[in-house]
C-alpha cells in the first residue's frame, strides 16, 4: 500500500502540496482496511512523503526531501529479497550491539537487564514477549550512544526488524521455542555484561539468524518442529537463487 502511494505521489498523481483522499476513501479505493492505510500513511511520514495537520488531513510534502534513505516494504514471497533484507539487519545490529558492549554503562546495563527480565517473565507465562524485545533490543542500540545509529535503528525497526518480530507471536506454536529464544537474549546480556564486544558480536549474530531461520518455520505451510532449525553460525545469509 505505502509503495502504491509512493509511486503515486511520484508520478505526480498526487502533487505537492495536495490533500491526500480521507482514510476511508483510500481504504475503499485499494480494497484495504483502513488499518493497512493508516500504516501506509506512517510510512510516507517517516519518509518525509508526505505531512499530517491537525483537523485539515494528510498532505503531500511540498519540499519532499531529495536524499532520504528509502527501504521499500519487502516480499516476503521472495526469498532471495528476504534473505538480502534480513542480512541488512543483522549487518546492523550486529555492529550496534558490539558498540554496546564497549561503550554500555552501569545504568545501561540495569537498563538492558530490566528488560530481559521482563521478557522472561512474559516466557513464563506463555506470553509472546513482543513487546519486551522491542525494549530489550532498543535499550542496546541506546546503549551505543551514537545519535545516528539509535536513529537508523528506529527506522529499521519500523521497516525490517517487524518481520521478525511479527514472527515470534508464534512460538506458542512450538513447545520449548520461547525458552531457546530467551537463552539467545541471555547469552547477548551477559556479553554486554562482560564488557566483550566480540563475544557480544558473536551473539547477537547467532540470535538474528536463528531468528531469520525462525521466520522461515513460522511462514512455512507445513508443520515443522523447532528441533528442525540448525544454529546460524556461517559468516553469510544463505542466498537460495535457484540455482
Amino acid at each position: 500500500m505505502a509503495e502504491i502511494l509512493r509511486d503515486e505521489i511520484e508520478r505526480g498523481v498526487f502533487r505537492p502540496g495536495e490533500r491526500l483522499p480521507t482514510e476511508h476513501v483510500l481504504a475503499e479505493t485499494f480494497g484495504v482496511s483502513r488499518a493497512v492505510v493508516r500504516e501506509a500513511i506512517s510510512v510516507l511520514k517517516s519518509d518525509g512523503l508526505v505531512e499530517s495537520f491537525q483537523g485539515r488531513g494528510i498532505f503531500v510534502s511540498e519540499t519532499p526531501p531529495e536524499a532520504a534513505f528509502r527501504l521499500r516494504q519487502p516480499n516476503l514471497d521472495d526469498k532471495v529479497e528476504l534473505a538480502l533484507i534480513l542480512e541488512f539487519l543483522i549487518a546492523n545490529e550486529v555492529a550496534a550491539t558490539s558498540l554496546a558492549a564497549e561503550r554500555c554503562t552501569d545504568f545501561d546495563l540495569a537498563k538492558i537487564c530490566r528488560a530481559l527480565e521482563a521478557m522472561a517473565r512474559a516466557v513464563a507465562i506463555g506470553e509472546p514477549g513482543v513487546d519486551e524485545d522491542v525494549a530489550f533490543h532498543a535499550e542496546i542500540i541506546a546503549a551505543t550512544r551514537n545519535p545516528f545509529i539509535i536513529a537508523f535503528s528506529n527506522f529499521l525497526e519500523h521497516r525490517v526488524r517487524n518481520l521478525i518480530r511479527t514472527a515470534r507471536t508464534n512460538t506458542a506454536r512450538f513447545r520449548g521455542l520461547a525458552e531457546r529464544v530467551q537463552a539467545e537474549h541471555q547469552a547477548i546480556y551477559d556479553a554486554i555484561a562482560a564488557r566483550d564486544p566480540a563475544a557480544a558480536r558473536a551473539a547477537a549474530e547467532t540470535h538474528l539468524r536463528n531468528a531469520a531461520a525462525r521466520l522461515q518455520l513460522y511462514r512455512s505451510p507445513d508443520p515443522v518442529e523447532p528441533s528442525q532449525i540448525t544454529p546460524e553460525v556461517s559468516s553469510s545469509v544463505e542466498v537460495d537463487r535457484g540455482a
